[in-house]
């Protein structure tokens, strides 16, 4: 009987341990949660992109409130910079390559992970559209050059020349000197990245880009890298990056900003501790290039955050499309 007992005590006492850790477990899931997702009621539609790009927002919530999906509203909204021959750092007009060819890159992401990307493409306007068509229409992720000029034009896009005459003229203003270096802000524009989320909360992502300015001919910078200049993962959250991509790429920001959003950093958190990660090594002399990165999280809350001024970024929320001035480090 005494043995009898003694199993039953200890047995009894297996169940209560294994409850309270099962009890514990579930806590630190539902901690987790909240980290990730914050409290409150999720804000849907949104859309943020970069720059002062109303025009480029407005159309993307005008896709979200007639009920189309983040996915949709990311491309058409970035279709209407590409086709801005003002912008000069994306689609036609961008500014060109040190041998006067100007060179698209872009990228776009949807909710499932699902990735597509083109780089270094002449003559195609929408590049934003063909990395749609790589997303959904072959077997890879990202074709570049020729052969992704070549897949463009099989699938419809017409050919054009994207060097405007404005565009033309700075270039050879340029060659007077032929001084290569990054310019700060350029035009207070720069690649447009952009993030949405629809009614249905999914999340999507794009990014596009005619590169650095008088870039050496074959450079592509972050923009198209999947990580780097954009990244969207739907159970937690995206971000995408503008400025010198070379420092984007170096440091994987856009997965990084993610990631931290995951572990439990608001989107402004996240988009500072990523500059801090440019700004903070070891001998790095940041007073000659920008960088910034806008971020939001699956309840809709946003962050933005750039190494100099005058970084600022467009948001669609509540119904009203706002430009944004950014906080920026600058501790120089």
């Amino acid at each position: 009987m005494k043995r009898r007992n003694f199993i039953k005590k200890a047995s009894a006492t297996g169940l209560g341990l294994v409850a309270a850790s099962t009890v514990l477990a579930s806590c630190d899931n539902q901690e987790k949660d909240k980290k990730v997702t914050s409290s409150g009621t999720p804000v849907r539609p949104l859309v943020i992109a970069t720059w002062d790009t109303p025009l480029a927002v407005g159309t993307a919530a005008e896709v979200l409130q007639k009920g189309g999906t983040a996915l949709e509203a990311v491309e058409q909204g970035c279709r209407i910079e590409e086709a801005n021959e003002k912008g000069q750092s994306v689609g036609k007009g961008g500014l060109p390559d040190r041998d006067g060819n100007v060179t698209l890159d872009a990228c776009i992401m949807n909710e499932k992970g699902d990735y597509g990307a083109v780089l270094a493409v002449k003559d195609i306007k929408h590049v934003i559209s063909v990395a749609r068509k790589v997303m959904e229409e072959t077997p890879h992720v990202l074709l570049a050059g020729e052969g992704a000029k070549k897949f463009a034009l099989e699938n419809g896009f017409e050919a054009e020349n994207l060097l405007t005459e404005a565009s033309k003229k700075a270039w050879e203003k340029w060659k007077i000197k032929s001084e290569y270096k990054p310019i700060i802000n350029i035009e207070n524009h720069d690649t447009i990245g952009m993030l949405a989320i629809d009614k249905e909360g999914n999340i999507s992502g794009a990014c596009t880009t005619s590169g650095l300015a008088y870039k050496m001919a074959g450079r592509v910078g972050d923009s198209p890298i999947i990580g780097s200049g954009l990244f969207v993962d739907n159970e937690v959250g995206g971000a995408t990056a503008t400025g010198l991509g070379e420092e984007v790429l170096k440091t994987v920001g856009s997965f990084l900003i993610v990631e931290l959003m995951r572990q439990g950093k608001s989107p402004q958190e996240a988009c500072e501790e990523a500059i801090g990660r440019i700004v903070n090594k070891p001998g790095k002399d940041f007073k000659d290039f920008q960088v910034a990165y806008i971020a939001v999280n699956k309840m809709g809350e946003t962050g933005a955050y750039s190494i100099h001024e005058h970084f600022s970024y467009n948001l669609f929320k509540d119904g009203t499309n706002t430009n944004i001035k950014s906080d920026f480090y600058n501790k120089s």
